[in-house]
């Protein structure tokens, strides 16, 4: 496949390297599809965070393409491995990240009295896959990989040439997990997003100088919890009505607020994350490669902030959250700007983080046709004003976590505006939704649609069979007992299948 890419570039003849518009990938920790100050549905006022200030987010906005409906994995490291190898999680088996017990079919050991036997999950990138380095280099690029990686391996072995190593979540935390630690007042590096920040800068400055065309993907420890942020940034907030509020609500002060509960510094660690990315951003311009370069903004998986509910009147609008592939887990802001990019546009048609390694050769001047056993399709085109087509918008996108952790063993395919869930738990529960007047997944459709789910279920079955997906099988041990009694059971019925209609949550109403 390799060779493959490097004989159809030497062929090709393909644009003169000066020429190549370099790529920028903000990749963002744990973001939900709302939060941020930019209204990912121009109709939905908790499609944003109003409280939140983020000025180079929304400037971004203005000057590129908004992706309405964008998804990603429920956790981040299958979603890392999807953007690295345009494959989705079912067919490249890198479902999650701490199931690394052995690379035996199933897991029978860490859940034994549970109603199902979970998969354990591929534990590096197959060694087969083609990466975004990887295929990009043959076209005339440099990429380099800054921030967390998460991934295990070496990202020098998938082609990145500068890179921080293996690094997980644990450089990020800067500070302890003691809850009850305050910000010390020197800290000026929280999340690491400065020290990442000034790396990449560094680096495209460097390819900037020499003209040598480049990948750069900024994957930042923010938004992920162990919230920290600028004293000084933490200070500004604490000062909000909204925020003052909270304090008087649980009867804590900007002194004794543990810091996991303190809307103040995620607050801080957000605006703090925008300044980092305004300095990319201004740093583009200055190095005069910004109309020659694409700015991709993306989270890796949703997520459910709290502190939207600080306004009044907004509730969540989607169900559930990381770990589950409910829109809460899945649905993503995702924002493009670059060379014929309509300033201020919007998509509306689905698109997933397995896209963008298809988009990125395309943008390189490569044929996305050329990468083979992938997922992905190019955005491109559409990006440019073309007009999406019918196949396009009802594709199938998979979503598989066939694991427990605070879910279960689940899957899910969305096409158009439907969607199709299924619990390996419950298999004679059917759960199909109408995304287009139901996006916080209510009302199960299932009943009065029997035809439409058969359909997409068998397609879902057929494709988990074609590329090798895991899939859980029942446990004859099953204790329901002991199942009851376990950690985040009590989630797990709440967030678990339903016929008919769920009940609103507290903060959904």
């Amino acid at each position: 496949m390799r060779l493959l890419l490097m004989v159809t570039w030497m062929l090709s003849g393909t644009i003169e390297a000066a020429e190549k518009p370099n790529i920028v990938l903000l990749f963002i920790d744990d973001w939900a599809w709302n939060g941020s100050p930019v209204e990912m549905n121009d109709s939905m006022p908790n499609s944003r965070m109003p409280v939140v200030q983020m000025p180079n987010v929304e400037r971004l906005a203005r000057e590129g393409m908004k992706f309405t409906n964008a998804y990603a994995s429920p956790q981040c490291s299958p979603s890392r491995v999807c953007v690295q190898t345009g494959q989705s999680s079912p067919r490249n088996g890198y479902t999650v990240f701490m199931n690394d017990r052995g690379q035996d079919y199933f897991d029978e050991k860490g859940y034994p009295d549970f109603p199902v036997i979970p998969c354990v999950s591929d534990m590096t990138i197959d060694k087969d896959a083609v990466t975004i380095p990887e295929a990009l280099k043959p076209l005339g690029y440099v990429s380099a990989h800054i921030g967390k990686w998460h991934m295990r391996g070496d990202p020098g072995d998938e082609g990145y040439v500068v890179h921080d190593g293996d690094t997980s979540n644990n450089p990020g935390n800067t500070l302890s997990d003691d809850e009850k630690q305050r910000l010390p007042d020197d800290l000026t590096d929280p999340k690491l997003m400065f020290s990442v920040t000034e790396r990449a800068l560094s680096f495209m400055n460097e390819q900037a100088n020499a003209s040598q065309p480049f990948y750069l993907q900024i994957s930042h420890y923010a938004m992920h919890e162990g919230r920290e942020c600028l004293p000084a940034t933490r200070e500004k907030y604490t000062q909000h009505p909204l925020v003052q509020a909270y304090y008087q609500k649980i009867g804590k002060t900007a002194e004794t607020v543990k810091r996991k509960e303190d809307p103040a510094i995620w607050l801080g660690m957000a605006e703090d994350l925008d300044g980092r990315i305004g300095a990319v951003l201004d740093r583009i311009r200055e190095l005069g490669i910004e109309d020659n370069t694409y700015v991709v903004l993306v989270s890796d998986n949703g997520y459910r902030h709290d502190e939207l509910l600080l306004t009044e009147g907004l509730t969540q609008p989607h169900h559930s959250a990381k770990w589950w592939v409910w829109q809460g887990g899945i649905r993503v802001p995702m924002i493009v700007r670059g060379p014929g990019i309509k300033a201020e546009s919007v998509f509306t048609g689905n698109v997933v983080n397995y896209d963008f390694l298809p988009t990125f050769v395309d943008w390189a001047g490569g044929d996305p046709s050329s990468l083979k056993n992938i997922d992905g399709i190019s955005l491109a085109r559409y990006m440019t004003g073309e007009p999406a087509t019918v196949d396009f918008l009802q594709r199938n996108l998979y979503f598989h976590y066939p694991h427990y952790r605070s879910s279960m063993p689940h899957s899910a395919v969305v096409s158009g505006t439907r969607k199709l869930l299924h619990f390996y738990e419950k298999p004679d529960v059917p759960m199909l939704f109408d995304l287009a007047e139901d996006m916080g997944e209510v009302h199960n459709i299932s009943g009065t649609h029997p035809d439409e789910h058969s359909k997409m279920f068998s397609e879902m079955m057929d494709y988990f069979e074609r590329v090798g997906a895991r899939i859980p099988k029942l446990n004859p041990n099953y204790d329901a007992t002991a199942y009851q009694n376990s950690k985040e059971y009590e989630k797990r019925l709440q967030w678990g299948p339903f016929a008919d209609r769920r009940p609103l949550e507290e903060d959904e109403k």
